[in-house]
């Protein structure tokens, strides 16, 4: 009670410089305690990154759950301020607390592609519908998943672009638990083909399309060996191959090609046809 009379006696101009200033402390003090909490969680990790996208990365959820805190007790300390201030000016609380829900109100209309975004991001980041390094498709976009905010997510592509993402634009989520597609050639092989002449050859293609497309081609292609059809004198060769998803094209283009103009100095009307090619998500 006395310090309200205190108070009550203050020039108001004075009052008003006080709110302020207790404001703007108060702020200070939300944003310190936001610094040494995310300080504390990522100090033992050896990164050159900011804290806060360490935080993002690793404590997706605990990262949201600070974030939220730190802007409800701001804006509460904004609206306090705000009618406090309104209030030395003789203006009726109950006007201001109308005025506030219906601008409020208004502001939510304008921007409902922001409270889209944070109400996805919300329910991405608490149901773990995604997971930092997963591989996924969002919309058109493929990557490994660098971060999920309240407002955005990042994909990492084969490139090493970051791919940021509005959350309103997820529909759909594809995901790749092994982080690849697994793409199945089979390569039949003439009948009069030399075995020994014909693995190298094979081994050296596929030893050169990973050296040229790394980002593409995750592993060294496994050659399973030789196969003989039941019945007709072919054979065939089985051929497993690690891609990036959505990647088929360097498959169905690239590799078919060189396997035929290979096979074509053995069989000069072997074509593309004669090698089939399975995909499987993994």
């Amino acid at each position: 009670m006395k310090l309200l009379n205190i108070l009550a006696d203050i020039n108001p101009f004075l009052r008003i410089l006080l709110v302020i200033v207790l404001a703007v402390a108060a702020i200070f003090i939300v944003k310190a305690i936001r610094r040494l909490s995310q300080y504390l969680l990522t100090m033992k990790i050896d990164s050159k990154e900011p804290s806060q996208e360490i935080l993002t990365r690793r404590y997706p959820k605990l990262a949201t759950i600070i974030t939220i805190f730190v802007s409800a007790v701001t804006f509460t300390i904004y609206f306090v301020t705000v009618g406090m201030i309104l209030r030395e000016f003789k203006t009726s609380l109950t006007t201001y607390f109308a005025s506030a829900t219906v601008i409020g109100l208004a502001v939510g209309f304008g921007l409902q592609g922001f409270v889209q975004d944070l109400v996805i991001g919300l329910t991405l980041i608490f149901t773990d519908a995604l997971t930092i390094g997963e591989m996924v498709k969002l919309g058109d976009e493929i990557g490994k998943v660098d971060s999920i905010g309240l407002r955005f997510t990042v994909l990492v592509n084969l490139h090493g672009q970051r791919i940021i993402i509005p959350n309103r634009n997820i529909a759909t989520i594809s995901q790749f638990r092994g982080g690849c597609i697994r793409a199945y050639v089979d390569i039949q092989l003439p009948p009069e083909i030399d075995e020994k002449e014909i693995l190298p050859a094979i081994q050296s293609i596929c030893k050169g399309m990973y050296n040229q497309h790394r980002s593409i081609i995750l592993a060294i292609p496994e050659i399973f060996g030789i196969k003989d059809v039941e019945y007709g004198q072919w054979r065939y060769l089985r051929i497993k191959v690690k891609l990036w998803p959505g990647q088929i094209k360097i498959i169905e283009e690239t590799f078919k090609e060189r396997v035929v103009q290979l096979l074509k100095k053995s069989d000069a009307d072997y074509a593309s046809w004669m090698i089939t090619v399975t995909y499987k998500v993994e």
